[in-house]
């Protein structure tokens, strides 16, 4: 009989390990094995027999359930079938796509080129905008049993809790911090009971530029991890988070590519703002809860000082005073931006996912 995980780290996961996990699935291995960039999971990139190369992903030990990762398979398998361009999951001899080693889940998926973009032109926006819209329609036909739900519930008033009863936050600042992010999440309620239910189906979830692939001129999809049933607009404010008015064009021409496949409900933008405040409230609460993987202090060295809270909690309380209409928008200068061949105007101030991603890389 097994016994439980007693930690959520990949202690003993060697790359011995990852190679007898891949072979295990029928698959000669050189002893070619890759660490991949990714910090809540572990990926490899491993060199077969014929020398061509799989990725081998490990989740991360009791983060999901099995019935949860399944649900990111299936959704993946429908998008290959409908040919929207992302890394598919591959199956073992047995038809399965899930194998554990040593209580670590693990599955195999094709390798695939390119890189990410570090930003988006008119054009590629326009692009962006048609695929998100492709793989929307084949959201919207099956709902997620198992998956979370993006609810401030979850993803800020859990976050919240958690970070209290571990005394993250200096005390100085806490109330100031915690008051900001309940408020947040009680606007976020408020605008999320305004849509209809049809609204609401399986997203990426976490579709920064770092999850898009850029080669040949064709876009693809990474990283499904974080999949989750939500709003549409969260698929579009994370790979256009800026506020300034080229990326409100870029917002437009995404919108456009967008809707040659699906119509989207332009009110739902309002969203943006308190979804912004949620992204920034969770990945704080994500750092501190992953602190104790060694990982974490080498990458993040800052997090958790006095600066670093002060600094958030100015920058909550900022994003609040946006939500609740208090504070208007950074004026966007120059003209609209955003067209086919411009660049950026130099005196534009932008937010860019550099802004909102600290593990960007590119």
């Amino acid at each position: 009989m097994e016994l439980e995980p007693a930690t959520d780290l990949f202690l003993s996961l060697t790359p011995e390990k990852v190679l007898a996990a891949v072979e295990a699935a029928g698959l000669r291995c050189n002893p070619v094995c890759y660490p991949l960039n990714s910090f809540e999971n572990r990926v490899y990139e491993v060199e077969l027999e014929d020398r061509t190369r799989i990725v081998a992903k490990f989740y991360r030990p009791g983060r999901w359930s099995e019935e949860q990762i399944l649900e990111e398979h299936q959704f993946l398998g429908e998008l290959d079938e409908d040919e929207v361009p992302i890394c598919p999951v591959r199956p073992f001899p047995d038809g399965s796509t899930l194998r554990r080693i040593d209580h670590i889940y693990y599955s195999l998926s094709d390798r695939r080129g390119g890189r990410a973009p570090d930003e988006l032109d008119g054009t590629a926006a326009w692009r962006l905008g048609m695929l998100v819209g492709r793989l929307h329609n084949v959201a919207a036909r099956r709902p997620a049993e198992h998956r979370l739900r993006l609810t401030p519930e979850r993803f800020i008033r859990d976050d919240v809790a958690w970070l209290d009863d571990h005394a993250t936050l200096p005390q100085h600042l806490r109330q100031r911090y915690f008051d900001a992010a309940l408020a947040i999440a009680d606007q976020l309620d408020g605008a999320l009971a305004e849509l209809d239910p049809g609204q609401i189906h399986r997203l990426h979830g976490d579709l920064h530029l770092g999850n898009v692939l850029l080669r040949d001129g064709l876009l693809r999809v990474l990283d499904f991890d974080d999949m989750t049933v939500g709003p549409a607009v969260q698929d579009l404010w994370l790979a256009l988070p800026g506020r300034d008015s080229w990326a409100l064009a870029l917002r437009e021409r995404f919108l456009e590519g967008y809707e040659q496949f699906r119509l989207f409900d332009r009110s739902t933008l309002r969203l943006i703002e308190p979804l912004r405040g949620l992204r920034v409230i969770h990945y704080a609460a994500w750092l501190a809860r992953r602190w104790h993987d060694p990982a974490f202090p080498a990458t993040w060295p800052h997090f958790g000082t006095l600066d670093y809270w002060q600094r958030e909690t100015d920058d909550l309380e900022e994003q609040l005073a946006l939500v609740r209409g208090e504070l208007a928008p950074p004026a966007a200068a120059g003209g609209p931006g955003g067209g086919d061949g411009e660049e950026r105007p130099a005196e534009e101030a932008t937010l860019t996912n550099r802004d909102f991603f600290w593990d960007w890389e590119g």
